[in-house]
């Protein structure tokens, strides 16, 4: 045998580097190739937010239900988000079940770990699911210290050899549900980018929503969802899913994606912009369409739509993604569609509202990664009063915003048309 193998050695070590590189390629084609989008081209337009059959069409073709009686209080930025949150886990009695894609360090990491370890040690069920790769940069000494207290601290899809097909796969989920009867939901994350009023560019603009009555239940099902593939734990009962009253007067649907599923969040927002007729209002710090998304959007503009987004501008969490999204304006800015570049700071909330009429919040982004890669969640809500008070906020965000104009695409130097180009060839990954 070992001389078998001198004489053949070059070859069986030339055969398994081969399988080895095989391998690795494999793995990344995997990781790197998104799931298939459902979608060859734009939703037709066929009904309007105030057609009567709207809701029944969202809600019969993404798989949830409409449900009556909630309430949602607007938060904005990290001076109001941030005390409510911690002040419904200071309220909780049965049980906390909290999920997010960043948990990073800082002050704001530790008065979440103080505040969930509290509550544990008084005995109340605590539950934290965070993303493996959101939550990389965590101080180990808050998990170490919220797992001495009782708290179950779940990663999501760590790196593992049975997991390596899905690394890219990520929860973008935020979720935070206390008692079963109060469910937080939107952009932000654990950091203290994330604290103060958006006044400068240390503090990141975010928009965060407390949301009670029979939605919240919903909620609740999103963060079990997930929580079981890490856990094999289905929550049930009293201390999860209450009996819950209606608390105001707004609908709402709870809308999921999966990774490995039909991604209902990309077939909802294209079915949102094919009702538009009036107006689409969207802001998004990561704008990366896809060609259907590029499509609906022209479309709507050739029905005589107007269109707003907001984007970051030059304070930017991610400048690679500000290339390869800029480098997709172009069809966009000659249809019409007009894009803005926040000036202040950061803008990581994310929000599209339709005609005045329908609204969706939450944690998806406009962007192949939301679309295609990532488990997301997000609200819609038909409601006239809470689009109003949301298209209120839209509006102050843009007196703060520069429209970039089909002029500036054109007039941009050689060196930023090169990265913007370059860029764009890793779109399906931002």
């Amino acid at each position: 045998m070992l001389t078998v193998f001198r004489r053949y050695r070059r070859a069986i070590i030339a055969a398994i580097v081969t399988l080895a590189l095989t391998l690795v390629a494999v793995v990344a084609a995997l990781n790197l190739m998104p799931d298939r989008r459902e979608l060859r081209g734009p939703v037709t337009a066929q009904i309007a937010p105030t057609d009567s059959d709207f809701q029944r069409t969202m809600a019969g073709l993404f798989g949830s239900s409409l449900m009556d009686g909630n309430s949602i209080d607007i938060l904005q930025n990290g001076d109001e988000i941030f005390p409510a949150m911690l002040e419904a886990i200071a309220s909780a009695r049965t049980s906390i079940n909290f999920e997010t894609y960043i948990y990073w360090t800082g002050q704001i990491a530790q008065d979440f770990a103080q505040a969930l370890v509290e509550r544990a040690q008084a005995g109340v069920e605590v539950r934290v699911l965070l993303d493996w790769v959101g939550s990389v940069s965590m101080d180990e000494a808050l998990i170490a210290a919220m797992e001495d207290a009782g708290i179950q601290v779940k990663r999501f899809r760590p790196v593992r050899w049975y997991t390596l097909d899905r690394i890219n796969n990520r929860t973008h989920r935020k979720f935070l549900v206390v008692d079963g009867r109060v469910g937080f939901i939107g952009g932000v994350g654990i950091g203290d980018e994330w604290l103060g009023d958006a006044r400068t560019p240390d503090e990141w603009r975010e928009t965060h929503y407390r949301v009670t009555g029979p939605v919240v239940a919903a909620m609740q099902g999103g963060f079990v969802s997930n929580w079981v593939e890490d856990t094999g734990e289905v929550l049930q009962g009293d201390a999860f899913f209450p009996p819950l009253e209606q608390t105001g007067d707004i609908t709402a649907q709870l809308v999921l994606s999966s990774t490995g599923s039909r991604n209902y969040i990309h077939l909802m927002l294209m079915t949102a912009l094919a009702s538009a007729q009036e107006h689409i209002r969207m802001t998004t710090p990561y704008f990366v369409p896809d060609e259907v998304a590029i499509a609906q959007l022209r479309n709507a503009r050739a029905r005589g739509v107007e269109v707003d987004i907001i984007v970051p501008g030059e304070h930017m969490s991610k400048e690679m993604v500000r290339y390869t999204s800029r480098h997709l304006w172009k069809p966009l800015l000659q249809a019409g569609v007009r894009i803005h570049e926040f000036q202040p700071t950061f803008m990581h909330a994310k929000l599209l509202i339709v005609d005045n009429q329908f609204v969706s919040i939450g944690s998806t982004n406009f962007d192949e990664r939301s679309f295609r890669l990532n488990d997301e969640a997000n609200l819609n809500v038909y409601d006239q009063s809470f689009a109003a008070a949301k298209t209120e906020i839209f509006e102050a965000d843009l007196s703060r915003a520069r429209e970039y104009t089909l002029q500036d695409w054109q007039n941009r130097p050689m060196d930023i048309r090169v990265k913007d180009w370059a860029w764009s060839w890793l779109r399906t990954q931002f």
